[in-house]
Order: C-alpha cells, then sequence, then structure tokens
C-alpha cells in the first residue's frame, strides 16, 4: 500500500512541540506540549492544557512521551537538558515527581513512557551521553529501558542504540523497541518476573531511515515513524519493510545521510527538515471507532496529521486498541 500526502487532514492548532500522541475510542487526542504539560484535543475540537507548574529542582518540565492513566492523569517522560525522570500531572495541571531515580542516581533525559494491558509501565532513555546529540551515531549504544515497579524503577535492558519508543503485545508477553539509531526494531521476551531476555531483531532499517514511533495493526504488522525523513513504515512480524508514506527533500535527507555515516550528525540535522507538508513526524496512535485514522504526532510542527485509512486510496489498516483506549469512555455523552 501507499499513501499520498495530499491525503493527509489535520487536526489541532498552535500546539507546542507534539512530539507524542494518544487517542481514546470516546474521541479525545492528547499530545505532549513543551510548555510543561499535556494538550487535549476533544472529539469537538476544542483543546484544553494540563500542566505548566515549575516542579521543584526541574524548572518546567520538557514532556517528551505521554502515558495516560485510568484515573485520567498522565505520566510524561522528561526530557530535562542534563536531568529526566517521569513525572505526573493530574487534570488540574498539578505537576509533581513519579520515578526520578535508579538504584540511587537521577534519571538520564527520558524518552518515552508506556502503559501495557498488565498495568506495568516502560520507560526509555535514549542515551547516558551528554549532549545527546553526541549520541547520534552507530557507534554508540548506552540507551536503556527500564520498568517501573513498586514505585521504583529498574533497569531491564541495557546497550541499546539511541533507546526510543517501545510497544508490548496485549498478551503481555513480547516487547518491542526502536533503536534510532542503530537503526533496529528489536524484540525482547517478558519473562515472569518482568525482566527483558532474549533479543532479537525483527528488522534492520536502510539508509534514510531514523526509528522513533512504533505501534502494531490489527494484522500483526508493526508500523514506524522515522524522523528526518518523515517516513511511515509498514513491517511484517517476519520483518519485510515498506515505505507507505514519505515527505522528504532528497538533497537534505542525503546531506544527513552523509552526516550519520561520517560520525558528524548533530541537532541541525535534526531541526532543519526539508518537507512539504510533515515536520518531523515521531509518534503514530489509531484512533476512531475502528481503529482506522492514523493520527501523527510532528516534533516540528504545531498540529497533529491524520490519514483515515478507511478513504484511503491504498488500504483499511485497523490499530491494536491501547491499554488507554477505554479511560474516557464516561466521557463519550458529555465534554466537560
Amino acid at each position: 500500500m501507499k499513501c499520498n500526502l495530499s491525503e493527509i487532514a489535520w487536526s489541532g492548532e498552535s500546539l507546542y512541540r507534539p512530539e507524542c500522541v494518544l487517542a481514546t475510542r470516546a474521541g479525545y487526542k492528547y499530545v505532549s506540549d513543551s510548555r510543561g504539560g499535556v494538550t487535549e484535543i476533544s472529539p469537538y475540537g476544542t483543546q484544553r492544557f494540563f500542566g505548566g507548574e515549575q516542579v521543584p529542582g526541574y524548572g518546567l518540565l520538557k514532556p517528551n512521551g505521554i502515558a495516560l492513566l485510568a484515573n485520567g492523569d498522565f505520566l510524561i517522560a522528561h526530557l530535562g537538558d542534563t536531568r529526566g525522570g517521569i513525572f505526573r500531572i493530574t487534570r488540574e495541571g498539578n505537576c509533581s515527581a513519579f520515578v526520578t531515580e535508579i538504584n540511587g542516581e537521577p534519571i538520564p533525559p527520558t524518552n518515552f513512557i508506556y502503559l501495557d494491558r498488565q498495568g506495568r509501565l516502560w520507560f526509555t532513555v535514549s542515551t547516558r551521553v551528554e549532549p545527546r546529540a553526541d549520541a547520534y551515531s552507530k557507534d554508540v549504544a548506552d540507551g536503556f529501558i527500564a520498568l517501573i515497579d513498586n514505585g521504583e524503577a529498574r533497569i531491564v535492558a541495557d546497550d541499546i542504540g539511541y533507546t526510543n519508543e517501545v510497544y508490548v503485545d496485549p498478551d503481555g508477553q513480547h516487547l518491542y523497541v526502536n533503536a534510532t539509531f542503530s537503526r533496529e526494531l528489536i524484540c525482547y521476551q517478558i519473562n515472569a518476573d518482568n525482566d527483558l531476555q532474549h533479543p532479537s531483531v525483527v528488522t534492520r532499517f536502510s539508509a534514510g531511515t531514523y526509528p522513533d514511533g512504533l505501534t502494531r495493526d490489527q494484522q500483526d504488522n508493526f508500523w514506524v515513524t522515522s524522523i528526518v525523513s518523515n517516513r511511515l513504515l509498514r513491517v511484517s512480524p517476519e520483518g519485510r519493510r515498506q515505505i507507505v508514506l514519505e515527505d522528504s527533500d532528497r538533497e537534505h535527507l542525503q546531506w544527513v545521510e552523509e552526516a550519520f555515516q561520517s560520525g558528524q550528525m548533530g541537532r541541525p540535522h535534526l531541526d532543519n527538515i526539508k518537507s512539504q507538508c510533515l515536520k518531523n513526524i515521531s509518534s503514530l496512535a489509531f484512533s476512531g471507532a475502528d481503529l482506522s485514522i492514523m493520527n501523527f504526532g510532528c516534533l516540528l510542527g504545531d498540529k497533529i496529521g491524520i490519514i483515515d485509512t478507511a478513504q484511503s486510496a491504498a488500504a483499511t489498516v485497523h490499530g491494536v486498541a491501547p491499554a488507554h483506549w477505554h479511560f474516557d469512555d464516561h466521557r463519550a455523552c458529555c465534554d466537560d
């Protein structure tokens, strides 16, 4: 299948670095907001911002990945300059620390937080290197995955080439992770103690692909977003890759690729995207009653890109319902 840029519609307006997007069955969407919180986009198009408080010792939070909890609170992965961690934001806008240390040591800048169907909370740290841009390299592999267990965090997988988004199958037996700069989609088995073991590579991505966002559809395909090239890829369970959508400039992409291969890649290569409409797509969430609408978080954009696959000239795709899918069901009849 192939999607065209002309099929993209838009949701939200004047968003602030909507790197991560979540969706619920009741029609609400939530995006990370660089003003220190989360913005909600209601089914009616109205927007509300939650957060913005200064956190003692951390200042204004820098949300990257976000998770929605059953009580309506949010957890955010704080991508601070030198320190990270997981923080809670309530619907009243209160911000507080959730987990900020591992074995007594501060958690480095944190990329992503994920709630699975079993109620487990996983988060990723892309690198321990400071500044992070020095880890935009195929020769650095010091990222990790951690699990929050009984209020404490522990590392369950380490030495990953720039750890990004994770996905856990609904049965809770396998965790998948995108490694952005080793260009891999990796699978781990989850054992009875919730440790990750027996890593295997599902696929290795080729030139121009820097995997970031990750989810699956009901046919067991993976869906991966790529920063820089604004690619959306479908990956079969056997690891076969297909570029379904792309919005990039060939010369710009070649410039970035040459910098990556020579070990010279830095912030300018991520922050100066040349494209027609997409602005560094970094995450993907399915929405709609039958989970057939794709929503793209764009970390350099100010709105969410949308493709309704049921109306696409390509094919209809149905996503897998996330753990938070029903959390807004009590709001379906009204907007509070």
